[in-house]
């Protein structure tokens, strides 16, 4: 059984992170003037989301398997459950609109049923019993069933399609159609690792420009510290999201097990350029990634915004528009803190916004904008609405 190079890298991590809080020690300044300084809490919360996010894929392949379409026996219940709340959900949005514009139907152009579903939505109580308290109890409960029938629709047509996407385009099926072999040796290596790099670029950039992608990317920038434990701050929710697929490399000709040590090698690379320990690197620069630019990446300054997608390679950034030279002291964290070290609020904080978001839309639209736009059109919306 091949052991995974981040596993096997794990020694090196924890001696690097003893080798900087080392220099820290020996260089040290004033209390809170340094963001690479340790913190315990900010710390634990980290190598605990480290450890999480080797154990997500394994648990995720036991959860996801049998709900995908075409793969296990399930597939079809969550076919059936987003068509199903999603016919109800569009049902309450008509409702809800005619109401609002005081033209409801005549009771007799409608069957019965559908009728008594419409009062119910409306608040509308037959005969002399009915009590304004009675109205009043009843409109947040119709609120949040519609609500949570928005968000069981959007859930499950993402969860169909994100595991549908990755059965079919995994790297064993794809080479498997593939006429090409570029075999195992060093040329083979090369494609793998440089091919990675650069899809990596695309998939980094498009977690800052999705907000379906952020919710689990944000998770990496959810420190308002910056350290080398802080590259071990990973994502555990890689399987519910879409991605330009590495598959590709399949079928290009790359074997899987090269795409696979291509993987241990890109984010193996990316752990030493979490730090402030080390500063400008020269000519270094113009070509790699470096700890100087990886921390305009994880800056929330307003220039800092979205630059430096680069993993190994900057030359993605340049070459594409996206490259930002450090110049001003880095803030790091997001651009609204959650301010907790506890790693199931950090794994999920993006993901309850979003779903607040989805069940508070009054159309499709904007149900499928919270998720699929940038993360920002679904802040705007939120400040226009005065939602904190």
């Amino acid at each position: 059984m091949k052991i995974d190079l981040t596993v096997a890298a794990i020694p090196a991590f924890l001696g690097a992170m003893a080798a900087e809080y080392a220099w820290q020690r020996a260089h040290p300044v004033a209390p809170g003037t340094r963001a690479g300084d340790y913190q315990l809490a900010d710390t634990v919360a980290s190598l605990s989301m480290g450890i999480g996010s080797l154990a997500a894929p394994y648990v995720a392949r036991r959860l996801l398997d049998p709900i995908t379409p075409g793969v296990g026996r399930h597939g079809r219940t969550l076919l059936a459950v987003g068509a199903a709340t999603a016919v109800l959900t569009t049902v309450g949005d008509v409702v809800r609109r005619r109401v609002r514009d005081g033209r409801l139907p005549d009771p007799q152009t409608v069957p019965p049923q559908v009728r008594e579903v419409q009062e119910e939505l409306a608040d509308i109580r037959q005969g002399p019993a009915a009590r304004p308290s009675d109205r009043g109890s009843a409109q947040p409960m119709l609120r949040r069933t519609h609500g949570a029938l928005a968000i069981s629709a959007v859930a499950s047509t993402a969860l169909v399609t994100s595991t549908t996407w990755a059965a079919l385009t995994g790297g064993k099926v794809l080479f498997a159609r593939s006429p090409l072999d570029l075999g195992r040796g060093r040329w083979a290596a090369l494609a793998a690792v440089l091919g990675w790099d650069f899809i990596y670029y695309w998939n980094h950039r498009l977690s800052h420009e999705s907000r379906w992608m952020w919710a689990v990317h944000s998770v990496h920038h959810s420190s308002e510290r910056y350290n080398l434990s802080t590259a071990l701050r990973q994502p555990v929710a890689e399987g519910v999201t879409l991605t330009v697929p590495y598959g590709l490399l399949a079928l290009a000709g790359v074997r899987p097990a090269l795409i696979e040590q291509a993987r241990g090698i890109n984010l193996i690379y990316q752990f030493w350029i979490h730090t402030e320990a080390i500063q400008r690197l020269g000519w270094v620069e113009k070509v790699f990634n470096t700890p100087s630019h990886h921390r305009v990446h994880h800056g929330s300054n307003r220039d800092y915004l979205d630059r430096n997608h680069g993993s190994i390679l900057i030359l993605w950034d340049r070459l594409f528009g996206t490259f930002e030279e450090e110049d001003e002291p880095v803030v790091y964290g997001l651009t609204a803190n959650i301010d907790t070290y506890n790693p199931l609020r950090i794994a999920t904080h993006e993901w309850r916004d979003i779903a607040a978001d989805v069940a508070t839309s009054d159309t499709w639209h904007d149900r499928w904008s919270s998720l699929l736009r940038r993360p920002g059109w679904a802040y705007a919306r939120r400040a226009a609405a005065g939602v904190a």
